[in-house]
């Protein structure tokens, strides 16, 4: 596995403990450079994660469970501070940090679980640094199975339309399609504005030797309706129970697109369904600042009383989607919740 494979395919590869500081590799600078932010505590970590430093819905809930671990060491060297106002004091800071990017619910549901989890009687730091990296590890291996089940959606000379980073199932499964001897090409979107499409995924494919084509953000329904591509894969930062779908603002579009030209839309899920979301209103959509699609690189490119207006994350009916591939097996929509059963089953999903 070359570098940038490591790095985009394994989140200790890009958010990792080093010494006393959480180091971020900055994926806003990528791919024309690699630089390093080093968060020493909670707030430090909170901005990272504001700014954009760390992306994807998983790697942002580790560099948060990073966050309350810098925190919970700078508790353990105050022994006056007892195990109450310690509870208090970590339950605040996963607040703080849930709240930074509210779409997806994989952060929040770290955090929770290990608030919830943490005994006051023993050292908090190595109990906090145990879930992550078992959550690390689980994650490590939903990314492989999910992009497994996705390569046998994919038949040879597919070529497959993507938006923004849809995390490293997407390339475990063109690593798996490879390895079946299917010649596969990509197209990706470049996602405006920070680019994830063009910057991580666009750059991760080349990297693995597939064929990956660019495209601005509203060149894609052209390329759908010229017969260019077979199939849309994306991600999802948040599955509800009944199939809805949210995810970078852009794929409602493709969704519509890809319904309206006949080609099958499909979302890899990972860890499937946020058991506490029942459909598209219990979903909080992130209104980011302005100014990030106002400026590009810090320049303005457009007028000063031109207004801005930037919803990161937009919602994709269940009807729209084909089907939800996940680390067990690729699921209808509307049977998501088959998911759960699967999980308690030890069983694979079910494939359409």
């Amino acid at each position: 596995m070359n570098p940038v494979e490591q790095m985009l395919i394994d989140i200790d590869g890009s958010v990792y403990l080093r010494g006393e500081a959480l180091v971020i590799v900055d994926r806003r600078s990528l791919p024309g450079e690699i630089l390093e932010f080093r968060a020493y505590t909670c707030e430090d970590v909170a901005r990272a994660i504001s700014d954009m430093l760390v992306q994807g819905a998983g790697d942002i809930a580790i560099a948060a469970a990073y966050g309350l671990y810098l925190k919970s060491v700078q508790l353990e060297k105050k022994p006056s501070v007892n195990s109450e106002n310690k509870s208090k004091i970590l339950m605040d800071v996963s607040r703080m940090l849930a709240g930074t990017r509210p779409t997806g619910f994989h952060m929040a549901a770290l955090l929770d679980k290990i608030t919830g989890g943490l005994d006051y009687s023993r050292p908090l730091p190595e109990q906090i640094l145990a879930v992550i990296r078992k959550t690390v590890e689980r994650q490590r291996i939903r990314s492989r199975l999910t992009g497994n089940f996705g390569a046998d959606l994919l038949k040879d000379r597919d070529v497959i339309l993507t938006h923004c980073f849809p995390g490293s199932g997407l390339l475990h499964m063109l690593i798996r399609a490879m390895e079946q001897g299917k010649a596969i090409e990509v197209v990706a979107c470049e996602t405006r504005p920070y680019l994830q499409g063009a910057r991580l995924t666009a750059w991760a494919v080349s990297e693995l030797g597939v064929p990956v084509t660019l495209i601005s953000d509203n060149m894609a329904s052209y390329c759908m309706n010229s017969g260019m591509i077979n199939k849309v894969f994306t991600a999802a930062d948040r599955i509800a129970t009944d199939g809805t779908v949210a995810n970078k603002i852009g794929t409602l579009q493709l969704a519509i697109a890809a319904g309206y030209c006949g080609i099958p839309f499909y979302v890899l899920g990972y860890g499937g369904p946020d058991k506490k979301t029942a459909g598209a209103g219990d979903i909080p959509i992130e209104i980011r600042d302005p100014e990030e699609v106002l400026c590009f690189k810090g320049e303005r490119i457009t007028g000063e009383k031109v207004k801005g207006f930037y919803p990161a994350f937009d919602i994709t009916p269940a009807r729209l989607v084909k089907g939800i591939v996940t680390d067990r097996g690729i699921f209808p929509p509307a049977d998501i919740n088959s998911y759960w059963s699967a999980v308690k089953n030890n069983k694979p999903g079910i494939k359409n």
